[in-house]
C-alpha cells in the first residue's frame, strides 16, 4: 500500500521532464535540454581534486551530525566576507545534502501536522509537495508580477492565520529571476515579525546576480537573524548538482533543531563532499569562478534577448539565477501542450509553468545556461516551433 500524502502529491515536473529528455537522448535522439538547472559546465576540477584526495586518504566515514569543522570554517568565513553576516561556525552553521534536504531540515524542526506555511506563487516546484509531505499545509500567495513578481505586504499579511508558521521565500527567484531588493525584503520581515513567523529563505543562486545586482540576504535585516533560516549551497552556481552538497545558517537554537532531525535521518553530509565544498568556498576559489558567472549571464541575455524578438514570445533578463521566464500566453497554448510539442516536434525540452503554479500557466521555464552550441541551437528550434504555430 502507497501512503496517502504520497499519493497526494504530484512528481517533480523539472525532474521528470529532464529525465524524459536524458531517455530520448538515449534512443538515439538529439533532444537539447532547456529544462532542469542544469549548467554545461563540469565540477571545478580544484573542487575534484580535493575530494578525490579525501577518498583515497580514507577520509570517507561519516562526520558530525552538524559537519566537519573544516567545512563549518569556511562557510562561516564565506558568510562574512561574501555575504557580511555576523555569524559564528560553531553556533550559526551546518552542513546540508543540498538546499532541498536543507529545507527538510528547517520544516522538520519548524512546523508540526496541520501547520501552514506561505508560499509563492509561481514558485519552485518542490516546495508545497514537501510541505505536504511532512503534514503542513502550503499556503499559496501570488506574487505581483507588475512588481517584479514580488509580494505585496497587504496580500502577504491577509494570509496570516493562527496556524501560520513559516514564511518560505526564494531569492534569486526560481522561475521568475528576481533579486530581491532591501525594500522587497522588508516587507516580508515586517510580516514575520509582527506575526511571530519563521522565514525560510532559499538562496542557492546567490552567487549568481546580474547586472551589478548583489544578493541580500533576509537574515541581515533587523529583527530577522533569530527567526530566519538561509539556505545555501554548490549545486547550482558551482556545477555540482550531482555532490547533493550546500549548507544553512541560522540562529543557534535553529541549527540545533536541525542537526538534531539530521542525525535520525540522515546522520549528515557526505565527508569527502564537505572537503571539497570547502574549497570551493576558498576566495581564490570563488574569484575563479567569476569568468564562468560572467559567461553565463551573456547566455542568459542572449537567450532573453532572441526570444524578445518573436511577436508571440515576451520575456526579460533575468535579475540574477540562470532561467528565462518566457511569457507564451500570446500562442493560444498551455504550456503543458507548449512543451509537450516543443520537446515532441523540435527536440527541445522545457518546462511548463503551471508546475510552477496555477497563474503560471501562460510560461515556460528555459535554462540558459547549457552551452553557447545548445543555446544557439535551442532558441532557433524554439523560434521554429512559434514560427509554425
Amino acid at each position: 500500500m502507497i501512503s496517502r500524502r504520497n499519493a497526494k502529491i504530484p512528481q517533480s515536473a523539472t525532474v521528470a521532464i529532464a529525465d524524459l529528455a536524458s531517455s530520448m537522448r538515449r534512443a538515439g535522439e538529439e533532444v537539447v535540454d532547456f529544462s532542469a538547472g542544469r549548467a554545461a559546465e563540469h565540477s571545478p576540477d580544484v573542487v575534484n581534486q580535493v575530494a578525490m584526495e579525501a577518498m583515497r586518504t580514507g577520509r570517507t566515514h561519516q562526520t558530525e551530525a552538524k559537519g566537519l569543522p573544516e567545512y563549518l570554517e569556511a562557510i562561516a568565513a564565506k558568510l562574512r566576507i561574501v555575504n557580511r553576516l555576523d555569524v559564528d561556525a560553531e553556533r550559526n552553521v551546518m552542513a546540508t545534502l543540498g538546499c532541498k534536504q536543507g529545507l527538510v531540515l528547517s520544516l522538520l524542526s519548524t512546523i508540526d501536522i496541520g501547520d501552514e506555511v506561505i508560499i509563492e506563487e509561481p514558485c519552485f516546484v518542490s516546495y508545497g509537495p514537501t510541505i505536504e509531505l511532512f503534514g503542513g499545509i502550503p499556503v499559496v500567495v501570488q506574487t505581483d508580477r507588475d512588481n517584479r513578481f514580488c509580494w505585496n505586504e497587504a496580500d502577504l499579511e491577509s494570509a496570516v492565520t493562527e496556524r501560520t508558521k513559516a514564511i518560505l521565500m526564494c531569492s534569486p527567484h526560481n522561475p521568475a529571476g528576481t533579486v530581491h531588493t532591501a525594500d522587497d525584503l522588508q516587507a516580508i520581515a515586517d510580516v514575520a515579525i509582527r506575526n511571530d513567523l519563521t522565514v525560510i529563505s532559499d538562496e542557492i543562486y546567490e552567487a549568481v546576480a546580474w547586472g551589478g545586482r548583489k544578493h541580500l540576504p533576509i537574515y541581515s535585516l533587523p529583527g530577522m537573524e533569530s527567526r530566519s533560516i538561509g539556505l545555501m549551497g554548490m549545486t547550482k552556481t558551482y556545477s555540482m548538482g550531482g555532490w547533493r552538497i550546500g549548507y544553512a545558517y541560522s540562529s543557534p537554537e535553529r541549527i540545533g533543531a536541525m542537526t538534531k532531525v539530521q542525525q535520525h535521518l540522515m546522520t549528515c553530509a557526505s565527508s569527502f563532499g564537505q572537503l571539497g565544498a570547502a574549497k570551493a568556498l576558498q576566495p581564490e576559489v570563488i574569484e575563479s569562478m567569476h569568468d564562468v558567472w560572467e559567461d553565463w549571464e551573456s547566455r542568459c541575455r542572449f537567450v532573453t534577448d532572441e526570444l524578445d524578438k518573436h511577436d508571440a514570445l515576451s520575456v526579460s533578463m533575468p535579475e540574477g539565477g540562470f532561467y528565462a521566464w518566457v511569457d507564451i500566453s500570446r500562442t493560444n497554448l498551455s504550456s503543458t501542450e507548449f512543451c509537450t510539442r516543443l520537446v515532441k516536434e523540435h527536440k527541445v525540452a522545457a518546462v511548463p509553468g503551471a508546475a510552477f503554479g496555477e497563474s503560471s500557466d501562460g510560461f515556460v521555464r528555459i535554462t540558459c545556461v547549457r552551452s553557447w552550441d545548445e543555446v544557439h541551437k535551442g532558441v532557433a528550434r524554439v523560434i521554429e516551433f512559434v514560427d509554425h504555430l
